[in-house]
């Protein structure tokens, strides 16, 4: 395909916040994609304070493909919705790019080709996790690994196939605007919730093999562990919204909070610490396997990157479950 005319039309929408390290570089990336596919760049910023807001402003000033959004509601929901809101209207398909995150050259055109090939009405990808420096490598390894994701399908690069859900990468505005966007309430999960509704209407998710997303994780053990405590939260109000039943690789780790609650009671018998004891020797042991099996000592951490995502997502999501919610009123 070289005739932009014989291409869907298609937007691409970057939500960011403080990305000021990344996002010239990714909009240095984007640009010819946008000029091949005849797309337009929407950088929907959430009030950005260390200079993004001034760096993409320069972009667009000499590219008129490049649109520099505010988004006042900060989230990423948002800034999905607000964009095909203002720019969707007579646009085939979306594509979101994640502004902390790194991408093959050719990622939106291949993206485009899968649609047009299975005729999906969302094309997913799979997330791959890299990272320099001791804790961020560790916090790869975790998050690549069974141990950290338990065997979430779109961790993992796959060859091609139909989905319940993965990384949203490209969307039929038509289908998005049909089951109302994003559920602006979710500061996580909201993409996971988006596609239950996408599936519940009728509409089909494929995840390509064509091409794949690398996502550079959190620097630091607490920040890893705030963003899955937000993962934690959004996964519960999922489950509450929806009434859905976890699944099994859901479930374990659920049970580390209370594990980790079990244990404080170990002063009246010691075997209160028996499961705290399991589980973590369970994943300090994964990592330094995995750190002798691979002959790479700077992630022998993988294994506390792995106790701080359980705990920091059990945490989370036992909050939100068990957080007091607001009464219908009575009419």
């Amino acid at each position: 395909m070289t005739q932009t005319e014989t291409l869907p039309s298609s937007m691409i929408v970057v939500p960011c916040l403080n990305e000021a390290a990344h996002i010239g570089a990714l909009l240095r990336e984007l640009r010819p994609a946008a000029e091949r596919l005849g797309a337009v760049i929407i950088v929907a910023d959430g009030g950005s304070t260390d200079g993004t807001r001034t760096i993409v402003a320069d972009i667009a000033a000499k590219d008129r493909r490049v649109i520099l959004l505010h988004n006042e509601k900060r989230l990423q929901s948002a800034a999905i919705n607000l964009a095909v809101a203002r720019f969707g209207d007579g646009v085939d398909y979306l594509i979101r790019i994640d502004a902390h995150g790194g991408y093959p050259v050719d990622y939106c055109d291949r993206l485009v080709e899968e649609a047009q090939a299975t005729h999906a009405d969302s094309v997913v990808v799979s997330m791959l996790t890299s990272g320099s420096g001791m804790v961020q490598k560790a916090a790869a390894a975790a998050q690549n690994s069974r141990l950290g994701t338990g065997g979430s399908k779109h961790r993992h690069l796959s060859a091609g196939e139909w989905v319940d859900h993965g990384h949203h990468a490209m969307m039929r505005i038509s289908a998005f605007t049909a089951v109302g966007g994003y559920d602006e309430t979710f500061s996580h999960n909201e993409d996971a919730e988006l596609d239950y509704r996408l599936r519940q209407a009728g509409y089909r998710i494929w995840m390509t093999g064509k091409t794949q997303m690398v996502y550079y994780p959190r620097s630091s053990l607490k920040g890893l562990y705030f963003q899955y405590l937000g993962y934690g939260r959004g996964r519960a109000k999922n489950v509450l919204k929806h009434r859905m039943i976890p699944k099994i690789r859901q479930m374990v780790p659920l049970l580390v909070f209370p594990v980790v609650l079990l244990a404080a009671f170990s002063f009246v018998h010691w075997l209160a610490a028996v499961p705290l004891l399991l589980w973590a020797s369970v994943c300090l042991g994964y990592g330094f396997w995995t750190a002798l099996s691979q002959r790479k000592p700077d992630i022998a951490l993988a294994g506390v990157s792995a106790m701080v995502m359980h705990f920091g997502w059990s945490v989370g999501f036992w909050l939100q479950l068990l957080a007091p919610r607001p009464q219908r009123g009575v009419a």
